[in-house]
């Protein structure tokens, strides 16, 4: 299992080294490809377990950092992620806001699936509406939200 962390530091919603003085907030993120197999319900009790969740994706940066950790010929082409289609629409498990959605281009059976009610995330990129049931690789997200000093890039 490997770990990739990212730091993010922004201030009035835009990239900022301003006053390297000020402590200020940034949030560090971890993402992990758990290379174990489960169902959808099976990741999201394993994330829960170790005080995770299964990732959500807000943005096409926050898309690109999670395909660098699954573009492994030992993960499954597709992974689980944290989206799932209850009463009439998708929704994050964890309670983001649906901001960023990338389907495959012209995909309709997201918008009423029957069966395949959980959300994965495939190799090049593209969300699908997958079977629950079935046993994929998976992608967990912990966020920390750090009070710290920030410093410019010399």
């Amino acid at each position: 299992m490997k770990s990739t962390i990212f730091f993010v530091f922004i201030f009035d919603g835009k990239w900022n080294d301003a006053n390297p003085s000020i402590l200020r907030p940034f949030y560090c993120f971890s993402l992990t490809a758990v290379e174990v197999k489960k169902t959808w319900e099976g990741a999201l009790e394993y994330c829960r377990e170790t005080h995770t969740d299964l990732t959500t994706l807000q943005s096409d940066t926050e898309q690109l950092l999670t395909l660098s950790e699954i573009r492994h010929d030992h993960i499954t082409g597709r992974v689980w992620i944290g989206l799932r289609f209850l009463g009439d629409h998708w929704l994050w498990v964890n309670g983001d806001p649906m901001v960023y959605e990338n389907w495959r281009q012209g995909d309709q059976e997201h918008q009423c699936p029957l069966r395949k009610r959980c959300g994965a995330l495939t190799k090049e990129g593209h969300w699908e509406n997958w079977d629950c049931g079935e046993e994929l690789h998976f992608i967990l997200c912990k966020i920390h939200v750090v009070l710290g000093y920030v410093r410019p890039l010399d």
